[in-house]
């Protein structure tokens, strides 16, 4: 061929073959040479200044298409198991082109977050415009980074929101995703570090106007990667879902079981009922009924509903929103307790002795009608003696039946003697716009407790059973302190004039004895101590019981609307009883320590996002307090520092070294202990202080602070002379073995 073809010639030959894409396979297509190469040079200036190719080195494509090779992200599996991944770098102008992985035999196991280098394949007349064949995989979860975007001339750079992180990414121009000065996003690490030694990222979602109402969880939610939209077929599942009838169910409608909430609760998934046992051999006993939402009805093994809450693990809950793990039409409508109408559950009915032992029990799978929908404050004030309209009619045969229970389950609790710390939560309200109008500690009720107790033994119940029928479940797991955390509390201790005895078998009752030893000065720093020693709770299908509550074997039954760990439990109790063909299947039985993991690690990721939030809430509140003079006690004491719990609010703030002291202070990790070395101030964990707030950052929920007083006294200043300090520094923590004993000494005098 000697003609110089047509644009659309071109075009539809690039097409054709997408491996062959440089100018010179072009020319050597056509058969064009010699001077003809300059018209043909020419044709694809015009046809990349049309943007119909775009030129990548020395090669041409469409930008509307995909190259036949290209590194792509892989997301997280679809409603039907279908693994789809997301081309790294996409210029076109249209939508992003969905590609549709399909592996091998032989491939390497990929997830979501994976990076592979792959074939792609035109897919025609799909819901995915490519197939992609793996070549090899590239790598694992890109860095990611949520930030302000700020624009320049080279692009711009994104400052990190994260507490503890100051150093900036740059994003060259063609990686801003469009982003506007000032905007939030997320972005992604791009390449290796660029000048100064800052890493390059590239801008993968825009999120908006940080300071926008409601911002702050949305942040949380993108920075913790919490699910926050449900896939279609979840949906729909939920939208066909109807209400159960009676058919297989024990009619459990004439009992009274009343919910009990806070006055905001959106879902109801625990309602109960008590009365005094009628039989002579229980005297001054009670039969107490916990009723839960039979979720397991609904939400069946390995369908689009059960692959979302497992992936979800459990519902997250901010100040201004919920993320559920269940869509709105169940946990707040079928599979919520509501008022007046019918809804499945799975009761169990429990009888305790005049000591509040349980001496029996067992479960039905039935339908309830609760008569009333209560909230915590009602229900007190009630039994205190000033009801209202709605509890006025239910005092005499509900209310305080409910409470003569509790009152036995008492008894019980005292000799079971479980971990007795009682913190104080916060509250932080919020008007319509996002603003936090006030922030207050919640009130700690009998109301509250009572619905604690009987959802503890509903729990244990629950384990029971299971153990009992030999069907496999999972655990709620506390273990016991480590040695190691154990010897610190130990040291708090007799820092403090206390004593914690060593070789015994460590029991919840010996750490009550030691909080209830402390005094009114001494309560919070052990208290804290005590918290800090603790293990994590998690979930596991072998049993090691619960420390903390002081039992041999727990379970979680009572919330499957926000935990996908009770939904198991329900299902094991479902198959335990023979109810029907939803209950655990033998897959879910073989992967109950992979759910046990999943489940525990999504569990930590919702507190660290409900903690984050709270922080940047509250240093939004306080912002323009800066200047302003507080209370606290010392809560934590680190290298850079010391970390403050102010009185008012609750709020954490740092004490860096900075603020202490124009001196040097000594760390002692052993102690939890810094020491100033010219005026020999011992600033440790628990102790008084009164602070400034130096600085207030919303953005990260960091609050910086200035130290004024400590234990009652100004901050002492070093003596100098002619502006310098008298002399060498005059101690120095660890000089002599006995340095550390000298610093219990002087804190127990203290």
């Amino acid at each position: 061929m000697s003609n110089i073809p047509s644009k659309d010639e071109i075009l539809q030959w690039i097409t054709d073959n997408p491996g062959q894409r440089s100018k010179r396979d072009i020319a050597k297509a056509f058969g064009i040479k010699g001077a003809a190469r300059i018209d043909l040079k020419r044709l694809l200036k015009e046809l990349e200044a049309e943007g119909h190719l775009e030129k990548k080195g020395r090669t041409y494509r469409d930008p509307d298409k995909l190259p036949p090779v290209g590194v792509l992200i892989v997301q997280a599996p679809d409603s039907d198991g279908d693994l789809f991944a997301r081309p790294m770098n996409w210029d076109g102008d249209g939508v992003e082109p969905r590609v549709l992985y399909t592996p091998r035999n032989s491939d390497p196991v990929v997830g979501e977050g994976d990076r592979i280098l792959a074939k792609l394949f035109a897919a025609d007349g799909e819901d995915h415009q490519y197939t992609a064949k793996l070549i090899r995989k590239i790598g694992t979860n890109p860095r990611k980074i949520l930030g302000i975007f700020r624009k320049g001339s080279d692009g711009g750079r994104i400052s990190p929101i994260s507490k503890g992180s100051d150093k900036e990414w740059l994003v060259k121009p063609g990686d801003t995703h469009g982003a506007k000065d000032g905007e939030l996003v997320e972005g992604e690490l791009a390449g290796p570090k660029a000048r100064m030694g800052l890493p390059r990222a590239r801008i993968v979602t825009r999120l908006g106007d940080p300071g926008g109402p409601r911002a702050v969880s949305l942040i949380a939610i993108h920075e913790h990667g919490i699910p926050d939209a449900f896939p279609d077929a979840a949906i729909a599942q939920a939208d066909a879902a109807e209400p159960a009838g009676l058919d297989g169910r024990e009619d459990l409608r004439h009992l009274p079981l009343v919910t009990i909430d806070p006055a905001d609760a959106r879902d109801h998934d625990d309602a109960c009922y008590a009365h005094a046992d009628d039989d002579p051999q229980n005297k001054g006993g009670h039969v107490i009924w916990v009723a839960i939402a039979d979720v397991a009805h609904y939400v069946t093994p390995g369908s689009a509903l059960d692959r979302e809450a497992r992936k979800r693990g459990n519902s997250t809950y901010f100040p201004d929103r919920v993320v559920p793990m269940l869509p709105d039409s169940l946990s707040g409508d079928l599979c919520s307790l509501h008022e007046g109408v019918d809804r499945a559950t799975i009761a169990v009915r429990m009888v305790i002795n005049a000591n509040g032992a349980k001496i029996g029990h067992s479960f039905h799978r039935g339908l309830m009608r609760s008569p009333a929908s209560l909230n915590y404050e009602e229900v007190q004030a009630a039994r205190d003696g000033t009801p209202n309209d709605k509890t006025a009619p239910l005092l005499e045969n509900v209310i305080a039946p409910l409470y003569a229970a509790y009152d036995s389950l008492l008894t019980a609790r005292a000799k079971r003697q479980p971990l007795e710390l009682d913190l104080p939560e916060r509250r932080i309200e919020l008007d319509e716009d996002g603003t936090v109008t006030s922030v207050a500690f919640k009130d700690r009720l009998d109301a509250h407790r009572l619905i604690e107790e009987f959802m503890v033994l509903a729990n244990v119940a629950a384990a029971e059973t299971l153990i009992r029928k030999k069907t496999p479940l999972l655990f709620r797991v506390h273990e016991e302190p480590s040695p190691e955390k154990l010897d610190a509390l130990r040291e708090t201790a007799q820092a403090s004039g206390l004593t914690l005895a060593k070789g015994q078998v460590l029991k919840t009752s010996h750490l009550n004895a030691l909080l209830n030893a402390a005094g009114e000065d001494q309560a919070e720093l052990i208290s804290i101590s005590t918290l800090r020693s603790m293990q994590q709770a998690y979930y596991n299908p072998e049993n090691f019981g619960h420390f903390g509550l002081a039992l041999k074997s727990y379970a979680h039954f009572t919330s499957p609307i926000r935990r996908y760990a009770d939904l198991i439990v329900h299902r094991a109790l479902i198959t335990a009883h023979g109810w029907g063909d939803d209950g655990l299947q033998p897959d879910e039985i073989d992967r109950l320590a992979e759910t046990a993991k999943l489940i525990s690690d999504t569990e930590r990721r919702s507190m660290v996002a409900e903690r984050d939030t709270s922080d940047r809430y509250l240093a939004a509140y306080l912002s323009d307090r800066v200047g302003a003079e507080f209370t606290g006690r010392i809560s934590g004491i680190v290298r850079f520092g010391a970390f403050v719990k102010l009185d008012e609010t609750g709020a954490d703030g740092l004490l860096p070294m900075r603020a202490l002291g124009d001196e040097y202070f000594h760390y002692d990790d052993e102690t939890q202990t810094l020491m100033g070395s010219d005026t020999g101030i011992l600033i440790g964990v628990g102790e008084r202080v009164v602070v400034k707030l130096a600085e207030a950052v919303p953005v990260t929920g960091g609050l910086t602070l200035e130290l004024l007083e400590h234990a009652g006294q100004a901050r002492p200043k070093p003596a100098r002379r002619n502006g310098r300090r008298k002399g060498p520094v005059r101690r120095k923590v660890g000089a002599s073995k006995s340095g550390k004993a000298k610093l219990r000494k002087k804190k127990a005098r203290r």
